[in-house]
């Protein structure tokens, strides 16, 4: 009996060590591949047209797929905007879309038509200050952002016109298929020069930034 109960103990502890190594190895191989893409083709981290915020010359792109409808994204967005007060002119900000959800692709074009009135930023902020109540996944409601952009005061007639422009169709597209290429699966995924967040967290996404600067 006893000999029984230690080998299945010793086989449990086997899969447990072939698993943490087959982990490790697998998120050593992405970072590789990731690395190699982001030197190889660029655009697939950052598109002519992408939304950005700090220095040109930043030594560290910090490039984020994100939804606007996405619960944790709107978590992780004060602490990013805190990583670029902290690393100030270190570290530039790259935003790509991702739309999972129901409602995204409305939010994103309402957002790139906030930004032809220079009011990107603060629209995404107040987008993800009420998020709870128009994202809500049991009970959406998408016309409630309308009220939400009188806060940053947009002109809401000529937002309603900008984003019905097919190039906001098209930046959607292209964002989609560059995360499938990057293997994108969820939202907010982080690529620090080209180098994926193997370890999702707060603390992990700021130690990979400072071992890139």
């Amino acid at each position: 009996m006893k000999n029984k109960l230690w080998l299945v103990l010793g086989t449990v502890g086997l899969l447990a060590v072939s698993f943490f190594v087959g982990s490790n190895f697998y998120k050593k191989k992405q970072t590789k591949e990731m690395t190699t893409l982001a030197q190889d083709d660029r655009a697939l981290f950052e598109r002519p047209y992408s939304q950005t915020l700090g220095n040109s010359m930043s030594r560290v792109t910090l490039v984020e797929f994100l939804d606007p409808e996405c619960e944790a994204c709107r978590q992780f967005y004060p602490y990013v905007k805190g990583l670029l007060k902290e690393f100030d002119g270190s570290v530039r900000f790259v935003v790509r879309y991702a739309p999972f959800h129901q409602n995204s692709k409305t939010a994103i074009k309402m957002l790139e038509a906030a930004a032809k009135q220079g009011k990107y930023w603060e629209t995404l902020e107040v987008f993800f200050k009420h998020q709870p109540e128009w994202g809500n996944h049991h009970n959406p409601k998408p016309e409630l952002l309308w009220d939400y952009i009188k806060e940053v005061g947009l002109d809401a007639d000529k937002i309603k016109k900008d984003m019905n422009d097919p190039e906001f169709d098209k930046i959607i597209e292209q964002d989609i298929a560059d995360g499938v290429k990057l293997g994108v699966r969820r939202t907010p995924t982080f690529f620090v020069n080209g180098k994926p967040l193997t370890n999702f967290g707060f603390e992990q996404l700021k130690e990979l930034i400072k071992s890139e600067l």
